[in-house]
């Protein structure tokens, strides 16, 4: 088990201090970080929590998972490594790729 958790359902009223406080019970917190919106600086509703070590990062998911903070139920669970992105060319759509297509002269089409 990873000493990252992922922390789902945070109220939007939350603040990370409101966050470490809650998982302090649970053990040593290394970091808290809660996403939010770059264009508006709004919270998104999750977030990640860095414990000191894997027995706590358990203890946090057993004793926290469900708990109401500022009314609504958090979830938490472990974090999963961000999924890869493609870049470049691969993986797209669009562009004019010449299957069963003709060009601009319109011969072919009826």
């Amino acid at each position: 088990m990873g000493t990252k958790l992922y922390v789902g359902n945070i109220s939007f009223r939350a603040g990370e201090d409101d966050i470490r406080t809650l998982f302090a019970a649970a053990g040593t917190v290394e970091s808290v970080n809660i996403i939010t919106d770059p264009h508006t600086g709004q919270s998104k509703g999750f977030g990640f929590v860095e414990m000191a070590s894997d027995g706590e990062a358990a203890n946090a998911i057993t004793t926290l998972n469900g708990t109401l903070l500022q009314e609504r139920a958090i979830t938490v669970a472990e974090a999963r490594p961000p999924k890869q992105r493609e870049r470049g060319f691969g993986g797209g759509g669009g562009g004019r790729q010449g299957f069963g297509r003709d060009d601009r002269s319109g011969r072919g089409r009826r």
